[in-house]
């Protein structure tokens, strides 16, 4: 990928409901002081039923919820946009996944990806082979993202659930609280460590956890955000953001 360039460019954010999406802000600021020029705008859609349920998240990532608000996130002169949720894309599949990221793309005239494709191509770019994950979500639902990330190539040797129905309560964790999910869902064998919820504050600790665990790892705000860069062909070295953004 090429500099930052001068002039500013923008990847916009379709997000999911109310629970961090303060990390955007916070995380354009530290693109900021790295001397990346880019903006992060966020466009909140309508989530309907907030419940980390396979047919909660098929409604949250439908198609009509994602092209209501194509058109407002347009408006902030973007030249991406991706689709910030993990489990309202890996929840269609590997295929119905790439389906949504099309049409999300012909709605919007722009490159288009989400928040499971930004993990599976941030695994990718790590050389990471085998992965450990520590979810949020209920067992049932973190297997569902166990399953696209094997679609995706990746050996995941090992997936810890925390059985959270709402992105509500996942918002108010703090860094105790990711840090021990990001430790419990550690493995020997990993050699990154996920945590796939972009309900989840993570865009102020990421070096702390890398540097609890002795391992890169991959929080989906920070991946969300990484992922919008490769589209816009934007690299920027960031330490703050973790092994992902100085790799």
């Amino acid at each position: 990928m090429a500099n930052a360039a001068a002039q500013s460019q923008a990847v916009g954010f379709l997000y999911p409901g109310f629970s961090a999406e303060d990390d955007y802000p916070r995380l354009e600021r530290i693109l900021s002081d790295a001397g990346a020029d880019v903006r992060l705008p966020l466009v909140h859609t309508d989530i309907g039923e907030d419940a980390h349920r396979a047919d909660a998240l098929l409604e949250m990532g439908s198609a009509k919820r994602l092209a209501a608000k194509v058109e407002e996130v347009k408006e902030r002169d973007v030249q991406a946009v991706v689709w910030a949720c993990t489990s309202a894309s890996f929840v269609f599949g590997w295929d119905g996944a790439h389906a949504q990221v099309r049409e999300l793309s012909a709605t919007a005239g722009l490159p288009a990806s989400s928040t499971s494709f930004a993990f599976a191509h941030a695994v990718r770019a790590l050389g990471a082979e085998r992965v450990a994950i520590g979810a949020t979500y209920p067992e049932d639902v973190g297997e569902l993202f166990t399953a696209f990330l094997k679609a995706a190539g990746s050996e995941v040797v090992s997936m810890r659930g925390s059985g959270i129905i709402t992105a509500a309560e996942v918002g108010t964790w703090g860094k105790d609280e990711v840090l021990a999910l990001a430790r419990g869902g550690d493995h020997p064998e990993a050699q990154a460590v996920l945590l796939p919820d972009t309900a989840l504050h993570t865009a102020a600790w990421i070096e702390d956890i890398e540097d609890a665990l002795g391992k890169p790892v991959l929080t989906a705000n920070q991946v969300t955000t990484w992922e919008g860069l490769r589209l816009l062909d934007v690299s920027v070295r960031v330490p703050a953001l973790g092994t992902l953004f100085t790799a």
